[in-house]
């Protein structure tokens, strides 16, 4: 059966979302290798290092920046990501300047926060309660 080892976000800017996953949202760079003007640039759960890894994509293809955009318009998540305590972690991140375009509400079985990843995409944060 085939399993998720990689999955991606679109970035505006690689080095800017590598702050972003990593001295806010607490992830840590796994791997970082050069491919000309971009980065293979990837990002673990440090509670999980060899667990799925999240690549910080490049959105310079024609198609990524209007995909982005559609979805920011639209209020819709670009990927989602657990938290164990989503009222702490909804605090903590406040408190670090960033910004949520919806705060945390319970909707049946999980909790739910979305945030601006100020690299172009809206990021959800769920709890299952």
């Amino acid at each position: 059966m085939p399993r998720i080892t990689i999955t991606s976000v679109f970035v505006d800017d690689q080095e800017k979302a590598l702050r972003f996953y990593t001295d806010v949202l607490g992830f840590v760079k796994k791997e970082d290798i050069p491919l000309g003007e971009a980065r293979w640039l990837t990002v673990v759960s440090p509670d999980n290092p060899e667990g799925t890894e999240l690549l910080l994509e490049p959105d310079g293809r024609p198609a990524a920046k209007p995909f982005k955009q559609a979805l920011v318009n639209d209020g819709i998540p670009f990927t989602m990501f657990a938290v164990d305590d989503l009222q702490a972690e909804y605090a903590r991140l406040r408190s670090l300047g960033v910004r949520f375009v919806r705060e945390p509400a319970e909707m049946g079985a999980v909790v739910v926060a979305v945030l601006d990843d100020t690299c172009g995409n809206l990021i959800q944060l769920v709890q299952r309660v």
